[in-house]
């Protein structure tokens, strides 16, 4: 059995432990209100920019833009990965990294190439270990993230598809379901989905200056948008996972603390009795 002393360390340093989960658990529940307005708020512009662009691809004007090409034969995988710049948010990102690679996976096999621009440290890292080909990075966003930030990474993937690199476009990140619930997303960015389209009908726009000036602009809002959209989800959602893992870190940190105070009341208890016993065994010998 461990020492009273060596019992009485290891307390303080579990104290020390809950201390840090504590506040970690506070600070992330304090931010992620603010988290969730932020992305309440963009919502809106999102949905009403995926409206006008499910609008615009139903016209049967004479010019067609490349991103509403669909690709049938595909060779080269892209994907925008975010994740958090900081860790202590349990699984958050390993279950995305996890699922994703099985996707990359799934493309190889298939004979496509992947690569990926990533947002946010964690990814990052972890796909440089796994030496995955990252063309771009952003990372340290912060808790209120720009789209001005955004603007390179996204223009890096938006190129390659244009210029015929790649054939399919991924945005890959967490979307906050509640509080308690965060689940990993792969929504296909580029060629536009099928989904948001429906068959071409027998009217059209009039465009100034011209359709493709038009469509070259908006189409390009509209994925920052849901770029920036992604992000704001996967603040929330990691603010949220922080809050749940340090909540239970803590609660593991004083069932751990009440075991070691048991364990020293017994040492305690087992030294006590022996010196009585020695002072009784010394008392008898004289």
């Amino acid at each position: 059995m461990a020492s009273g002393r060596e019992i009485k360390t290891k307390i303080k340093s579990v104290q020390n432990t809950r201390k840090v989960t504590r506040a970690l658990e506070m600070v992330s529940a304090s931010k992620i209100r603010k988290a969730q307005e932020r992305m309440k708020t963009s919502r809106p512009y999102a949905q009403a920019m995926k409206q006008v662009i499910g609008h615009l691809a139903q016209a049967s004007t004479d010019y067609q833009h490349p991103f509403l090409v669909d690709r049938p034969a595909v060779s080269r995988v892209g994907y925008i990965v975010i994740s958090s710049d900081r860790g202590l948010a349990g699984g958050l990102n390993n279950n995305l990294f996890r699922r994703l690679l099985g996707e990359m996976r799934q493309w190889k096999e298939k004979g496509a190439e992947v690569e990926m621009v990533t947002i946010g440290q964690k990814a990052s890292t972890f796909f440089r270990r796994v030496k995955v080909d990252i063309v771009g990075s952003v990372a340290q966003l912060g808790d209120v993230p720009q789209v001005e930030q955004l603007i390179g990474v996204i223009k890096v993937m938006l190129d390659a598809f244009t210029e015929g690199k790649l054939d399919r476009v991924y945005l890959v990140y967490n979307r906050f379901v509640n509080t308690m619930t965060q689940k990993a997303s792969f929504d296909q960015l580029l060629p536009l989905p099928i989904t948001e389209r429906v068959s071409a009908h027998d009217w059209d726009y009039i465009y100034e200056p011209d359709a493709e000036t038009v469509l070259e602009h908006v189409i390009t809002r509209y994925i920052e948008s849901l770029v920036y959209q992604a992000v704001l989800e996967n603040v929330a959602s990691e603010h949220a996972a922080r809050m749940v893992a340090m909540k239970a870190a803590s609660d593991n940190a004083n069932k751990l603390i009440g075991n070691l105070q048991l364990v020293y009341n017994k040492a305690r208890q087992a030294a006590i009795t022996q010196e009585i016993s020695e002072i009784v065994g010394g008392a008898a010998a004289v």
